[in-house]
This record gives C-alpha cells, structure tokens and sequence, in this order.
C-alpha cells in the first residue's frame, strides 16, 4: 500500500480587511505560500486550495478537500477570520483538522508596527472562536501556535503528518489472520468487527493451507535464490541443518506469494499441529519468512496476535521498525527490563547482523528449524501495545526507554535490554496494570509525540507509562 498521507492544505483572512489595509494580503500570502512549501517538504501529497476570505469561499474550498479524500486538513490562520469560514471544511471532509497559527516573526516591532503590519500576527486571535465553534459542533479540536520558522512548531506538525500517515494505512489496510488462537490467550483474543469499527480496514482470515498450496508450489530455484538471500542478510550459524534452512526458505517463498495473492499489509499467525505434520511444520518453518516480510514493511507476528501486528504496523508506518516483543525477565542487579520474543523479529531495527540458529524444539509450541536471533540497535526505545477496554473499546499503551549493553541469552530469540530509569518491578507492575496485552511493538527512537497525534486522529486513547 502506497503509506503518503494526503494533506489538504487551506489558508485564510476575514476579507472584510484586504480595501482597508492594501498590503496586508500580500503578506499573508507569501507566508501561505512559506506553510505550504513546508508542509511539500514532508512524505505527504499536498491538495493546497489556496486563500480563502470569506464563508462562500470556505464552502467551495470545503468542496474541493472532501473530493481529495484527505487524510488530514490543515488550515491556515493567517489573521483573523470567522468561524463560518473553516466550519463548513471541517464537518464535510470527513477529515480530521489541524489549524496552525504562525506568525511572521517571533516577536513584532512594537515600536513601528501599524494595524495592517499587527494583523498579521493575529492568527491567534480566532483560534479559541474555532475551538469553541469546533467543539459545539462535536468536531475534534487540535492546534500548533508559534512562528513561520519555528522549527518546535514544524516538529509539532510533523507529529501530525505521521499521524496523518498511520490513520491512512489502517483505514485502508489489509490484515491477514491466520490459523487459529494460541490456546488460552484470553488478551490475544481478539474481534475482528472491533478492529475494523475503531481502525478501519479488512481483517482477511486465511487458512494454513493457503499457505500450504502456495508452497507446494514453490521451486527448487526459488528456495536456492531465497537461501542465498537469506545468508546475506543473516549470520547463519553452525547450528542451522542445511534441511530446515531450505524448509524456512521454501516456506519464506510462498508466504512472499501469500502476501501479494491477498494483498496484505500485516500477517498474524499460528497453528498447533500434530506428530510432525504438514501444518505444524508449515507453522514452525515461518520464522525465516516472517522475519523478512516484517524487515519490509509487512508485520508478521506469531501466536495470533493481531492487535500487536497492527501496533507493529504503526510503529513502522512512524519509521521505528516495531518487533515483535513480551517480557523475558527482570535484571534487578543492573536494573533493566530484559525483553523479546521467539520467532519473527524486524531485522531492520537489530544492533548488527541478526544470527538465524536452529533449535531442536521450539519453546511452547510444536515444531522445530530455524529461528532467528538478534539484540535491538542501543538507544531510545518505544513500546507501543494495542489493549481492550471492558467495554470493548481498544485503546494504544505506550512507554519510552532505552536500549542497553549487558549479557544476553543464546537460545535462538530477539532480546534487548531497556533501562527505564527506574526500578524495573516497579515499571513492570505499572506496564502490565495498564491494560496492554502479554505482546507489544518494540520500535526504535522515542514516539510518544507521534503516537498522542496518532492517538487523537484514531480517536483512540494513550496510556503513558513512565
């Protein structure tokens, strides 16, 4: 899926003022003419409907954004202007509305300014008419203040745009799902009309032998060529059977071929299996596969778990990778919070090359091959978790840390070790109250800005842990 958010862009004035003070509109103009150069600047396709000066105006602008399919409006306050003007933008869009006020300069000069020089710093003044206006009309109300080259307000805007980005996958995006529950996940179980009611999209529920047709299918120069591709981006150690490595390319190939067939933009997966059969060993031959999907830009994550496929898939919509990721233990002697997961990780985030090791027997499940391995880069860190309210509703958890040096264990699994600054129990017992699942994203940077924008343009809420 194409991920540029379209942003419809309008600017405006009152009218009333253009005989009154000639050179005022010029002005406004030309730092119309500065945001929307800024806002080109971003990965984002810009519909940009001009200035507008009255409430006719706004209406034909209102018509214009609505065609466009925006997944995000700005708008533009220049200097004063009615609520009559914007109105009618916001409530037939279908739209979310950012309205940016950015003076001229940081401060006027009092001494010599006129009234037509002062109007143009006077985008502030209709900013709480709109709010008021906004709110009576039940539309969501979100705003950034500050100056044309005010690099703290273009960094708030750019958590917008992100955000823009991320409400256009999910609201377009296509989620596989397939196998069934891991038994006894209560947090993992998920309805599939929730997901599509809060994030929009299409939940595509697949079959095992989808897959299972599509490998049959796969041959003996593809697993070669995917072999060959999977030593280049893997350390393969002497652990790995020279069978199973084939087994996971092999399987690798057709779940490439699944993902077109279906048109996916996530996959979550799992299947129990029996005594060596064809489905659990399709299941236990996915990591390989898995791992290279969500390195691209295709969350895959095991044990079913579509709500953290779709944080995964926020996380790399914001650019911080988003592996899949669960508590491993608690290192109280260096006080870090020791986390990861067995099977797929997002190569893309790993602190060197990631190692692929095989393992007679899969921990928890059925199964065995080759499994991959790999600590996240050391930094800033973002967790993100899709949790569910009593009430059915989701809602996004998130927390920020860092990614540290320390021992890590050999046993075939992502690992990483985040310092959170405090006690790790304590910072363990606040995660898991908050209502995320027993799965989370693990993304690299720090996010929070983009997910409180992501957040209000889902209309979802955030748990912040600290």
């Amino acid at each position: 899926m194409d991920r540029t958010p379209t942003i419809g862009l309008v600017a405006g004035g009152l009218g009333a003022y253009w005989p009154q003070f000639p050179d005022l509109l010029p002005t406004l103009r030309q730092s119309a003419a500065y945001v929307s150069e800024r806002i080109s600047g971003y990965d984002a396709e810009i519909v940009d409907v001009g200035f507008i000066s009255d409430a006719q105006e706004g209406a034909v602008a209102a018509e214009k954004l609505r065609a466009a399919g925006c997944d995000l409006i700005v708008g533009f306050l220049t200097t004063y202007m009615t609520a009559t003007m914007l109105m009618p933008i916001a409530q037939r869009s279908g739209a979310p509305v950012l309205l940016i006020n950015l003076q001229p300069t940081e401060s006027m000069d009092h001494a010599t300014v006129d009234t037509g020089q002062w109007l143009a710093y006077c985008g502030a003044c209709p900013l709480p008419e709109m709010a008021n206006a906004f709110t009576r009309a039940g539309i969501e109300f979100r705003s950034v203040s500050g100056f044309l080259r005010d690099e703290r307000a273009w960094a708030k805007i750019g958590n917008w745009i992100r955000a823009a980005s991320v409400r256009k996958v999910l609201r377009h995006g296509r989620h596989g799902l397939m196998g069934h529950l891991y038994p006894g996940m209560y947090d993992v179980s998920t309805d599939l009309t929730m997901v599509n009611a809060q994030f929009g999209g299409h939940v595509e529920v697949l079959e095992y032998d989808d897959l299972r047709v599509r490998v049959d299918k796969v041959t003996d120069a593809e697993v070669a060529a995917k072999t060959a591709e999977a030593s280049e981006i893997f350390e393969v150690t002497e652990s790995v059977n020279a069978e199973d490595f084939a087994w996971g390319a092999k399987v690798a190939v057709g779940l490439d071929r699944l993902v077109t067939d279906f048109g996916l933009d996530s996959l979550a997966y799992y299947h129990r299996g029996l005594d060596g059969e064809q489905h659990e060993r399709l299941a236990a031959g996915m990591i390989l596969g898995a791992s290279m999907l969500t390195a691209r830009g295709v969350p895959a994550a095991g044990e079913f778990e579509l709500r953290t496929s779709l944080a995964m898939l926020i996380m790399d919509v914001l650019g911080a990778g988003g592996s899949f990721t669960e508590f491993q233990a608690l290192d109280f002697t260096r006080g870090h919070v020791e986390m990861g997961h067995d099977g797929p990780g997002h190569l893309a985030i790993s602190a060197g090359k990631p190692l692929l090791r095989g393992l007679g027997v899969f921990h928890g499940k059925r199964g065995w091959g080759v499994s991959v391995e790999f600590d996240v880069a050391h930094g800033p860190v973002t967790l993100l978790g899709v949790g569910q309210t009593r009430d059915g509703r989701y809602k996004l958890i998130a927390a920020q840390g860092d990614v540290v040096d320390g021992p890590h264990m050999k046993i075939g699994n992502t690992t990483s070790r985040v310092d959170f600054g405090r006690n790790p129990g304590e910072w363990t017992d606040e995660w898991s109250a908050s209502g995320v699942g027993h799965h989370w994203a693990l993304g690299t940077g720090h996010r929070i800005a983009d997910l409180r924008a992501v957040a209000s343009l889902l209309d979802i809420p955030l748990t912040e842990v600290g």
